[in-house]
């Protein structure tokens, strides 16, 4: 029997071929952790708009599927793992490009420590632990160790980190369906006093209370679809590289809609509105809705639901590894960073040594802020959505840019590649300065840094970090060939597979 070929090195080393639509959904819908996300995130937004939090939802995908729609368009013409760096740089030049790089990494390594640390306190709790789970020490030597497995695990190979994901993420989503089947059935079987009646009053926009309750919603409910965009950067190992990554983003949008939509409507059924039991004003049951619901719909089965949440932010760890060394890969590649993060396994076919100082980055990150203070950290992460605004309006914008001598070609251009992006940057662009405005305010976080609120020092010093960064890079002599526009410029054929 002859050995069984494998599938060619993509331009850039990486192994082509590798994912189909199904699994690049997957990834996606893995790098949202969608379970943990809209238990942690629901009750706030019904705090902020009551019952019009399915609204909110829905609201908060459009910006995403209009950005998904640029993503889309530009992987048509140049399906390059540098995604927004690549984008950026052909439309606006290598300034935008690396710094849209950079908002990337910088987005990755903050999300990494919020998913870790919830993969470690729910992993004590799964083992029946719970004084583990309230040790900080404890919990940030777990998280560190579930960062290094992830990192090891994406260091042998996209195949099996496929195969890992696709049983989570199988396990993770039945789980969340049962729960919101659960809730709809409790709530009209009376088992909760307090349940309320479906009212399509849900979905009126008439309803909503004040501009900057709504806008707080958004903000929120806007970041919990942050992911998908994970299928792009693997568009040099997927089977038809042009169309199926984006084709994949959408289809994780367009599912990560329904099954928050739907599950936010029955646990609103169920629970009601009020600040006590079961109520999702409750202040008690603000962080974690699913948490507090879990012995009512699944009695002695309901370590189910925590060992789905622990799968949830554990799957998103190790796929938020992969696009940032996909995207340090591509940097290197053209000269934007040190040639070493271009360096490919020879065995795995992926790039090693990005995904390793990846994973250090992201263990560095998480130990600082934790030991330095635990109010830091929880503010670093509330202010991460200032960075994904950040490099998703750009990506937006350089759609537009780069067509736009094509948008007058058919209605589907003008369309596709000008006007959907165009709203989805300028969208996401207000969600940044709104965001920025309100985390000035010295009551919106944990700690006040500069006298203004940590969580804008944190969030707006970290990207002026990365201006910091490529001013020092463009210091090296290596690094000539990408600022002067010779290594990645618009007419550079990018290195992508052979399809």
């Amino acid at each position: 029997m002859s050995a069984p070929t494998q599938a060619p090195p993509s331009g850039k080393g990486l192994q082509a071929n590798t994912l189909g639509v199904f699994g690049s959904t997957v990834i996606g819908l893995a790098s949202t952790a969608p379970l943990y996300s809209l238990a942690a995130t629901l009750g706030y937004v019904v705090l902020a708009v009551g019952a019009q939090a399915p609204l909110v939802f829905i609201i908060a995908a459009i910006p995403m599927i209009f950005a998904a729609f640029a993503y889309q368009e530009l992987n048509r013409e140049m399906p390059d793992c540098g995604t927004t760096f690549v984008w950026g740089t052909k439309a606006f030049g290598p300034v935008t490009g690396w710094i849209g790089g950079w908002a990337l990494a910088v987005a990755s390594v903050m999300v990494l420590a919020n998913v870790s640390e919830v993969t470690a306190i729910y992993f004590w709790y799964l083992v029946g632990n719970p004084g583990f789970a309230e040790d900080p020490v404890i919990v940030v030597w777990t998280a560190v160790a579930f960062i290094a497995l992830m990192t090891f695990i994406s260091v042998l190979g996209l195949q099996v980190g496929e195969r890992m994901q696709t049983v989570l993420m199988i396990f993770q989503m039945g789980l969340l369906v049962a729960f919101g089947v659960l809730a709809f059935i409790n709530a009209t079987s009376g088992a909760n006093a307090d349940s309320v009646n479906f009212s399509w009053s849900w979905f009126n926009p008439a309803e909503l209370g004040s501009w900057s309750g709504f806008m707080q919603a958004v903000l929120l409910a806007l970041f919990i679809y942050w992911g998908w965009d994970t299928c792009l950067a693997l568009n040099e190992e997927t089977r038809n590289p042009k169309k199926t990554p984006g084709r994949a983003a959408l289809m994780t949008i367009v599912i990560l809609i329904v099954v928050y939509v739907g599950v936010t409507v029955a646990v609103m059924m169920f629970s009601g509105f009020g600040e006590s039991g079961f109520g999702l004003a409750n202040p008690d049951n603000l962080d974690d809705v699913f948490t507090v619901l879990r012995d009512i719909f699944f009695g002695q089965w309901g370590w189910l639901l925590i060992l789905a949440v622990m799968i949830s932010a554990a799957s998103s760890t190790q796929t938020t590894i992969l696009p940032t060394a996909r995207g340090t890969l591509s940097m290197a590649v053209y000269k934007a960073l040190p040639a070493k993060f271009a360096q490919i396994h020879p065995r795995f076919k992926t790039p090693w040594f990005s995904t390793v100082v990846m994973g250090v980055a992201a263990i560095g990150y998480y130990v600082v802020m934790s030991f330095l203070s635990t109010d830091m950290l929880a503010d670093s992460l509330s202010s991460m959505g200032l960075a994904i605004a950040f490099y998703y309006a750009i990506t937006s914008f350089s759609s537009f840019w780069y067509f736009r001598k094509t948008l007058r070609e058919s209605a589907r251009n003008l369309w596709m590649r000008g006007i959907f992006p165009v709203l989805g940057g300028l969208l996401l662009t207000y969600a940044f300065i709104q965001s920025a405005f309100d985390m000035i305010n010295v009551d919106y976080g944990y700690t006040v840094l500069l006298g203004v609120g940590g969580s804008f020092v944190i969030g707006v010093g970290a990207i002026l970090l990365g201006f910091v960064l490529m001013g020092l890079w463009g210091l090296r002599p290596g690094s000539k060939p990408f600022f002067r526009r010779e290594s990645l410029n618009r007419e550079t054929p990018v290195l992508v597979p052979d399809v």
